[in-house]
Order: C-alpha cells, then sequence, then structure tokens
C-alpha cells in the first residue's frame, strides 16, 4: 500500500512539472467573425504573394498552445512561416464553433487539434 500511495505520489508530481498554464494562452478570439478575419487574410495574401495558414484551435488546447510557443521561439521557423504565410488563427470552442466555415473546409476538427488548412490565393 505504502508503495502505491508513494507510486501516485512521484507520477503526479511529474504530471504537474510537465503541465501548462493555459491561463495566460489567449491566442484565439471566440467573439470575432471568422469569416471576415479569413476574407482579410485571404486579401492581404493576395497582396504579398502568400498564402494563408489558418490554425484552428482554441485557448483552452493545450496542443495548440505548445505548437505556438514552439513555432514562435524558434526563429528560423517562425521566420519560414512569415515569410510564406498570413496566419489566421480560427477559434473552436464552446463561446463559438464556428460551425459555418467548418462546414465549408469540410469538417477539419474530426481529426483533433489543432488542425492547419492551406488556403491559396487565386491570382
Amino acid at each position: 500500500m505504502k508503495k502505491l500511495i508513494v507510486t501516485a505520489a512521484v507520477i503526479l508530481s511529474v504530471l504537474s512539472v510537465f503541465s501548462q498554464d493555459m491561463t495566460k494562452f489567449k491566442l484565439y478570439s471566440p467573439g470575432e467573425n471568422a469569416k471576415e478575419g479569413i476574407s482579410a487574410a485571404l486579401k492581404k495574401a493576395k497582396e504579398s504573394g502568400k498564402h494563408v495558414l489558418v490554425q484552428i484551435g482554441g485557448n483552452w488546447c493545450v496542443w495548440c498552445a505548445r505548437f505556438n510557443e514552439f513555432v514562435t521561439n524558434d526563429k528560423s521557423l517562425d521566420s519560414l512561416v512569415n515569410s510564406n504565410y498570413i496566419v489566421y488563427h480560427l477559434n473552436y470552442s464552446k463561446e463559438n464553433k464556428n460551425l459555418e466555415l467548418l462546414t465549408k473546409y469540410d469538417f477539419p476538427q474530426r481529426f483533433g487539434f489543432p488542425v492547419f488548412l492551406v488556403l491559396n490565393v487565386k491570382r
């Protein structure tokens, strides 16, 4: 019984070390009009000769936060993304699931989060 309690305590302490503070992660805007946001991103991409990278997720998504942190902290990845893409963060949360847009893109969230879409601009 003692071994079980010690093992459980060790596992819980290890998990708490690797957990991420999601209270500070505010990349997505649930109240934003995503249709207008994507239209603006497509217009900007057309003007700059880039593509649009849509990252679908939410402020609740730990993998969305980890991906964002990884890309923005690695200068070569950050430079690569910024030189080739206009990035738009499409919110999916209980406040706003943006189902109209997700229907248009054939429900990519069925695979989990984050989801990435690359939109080509018609020239």
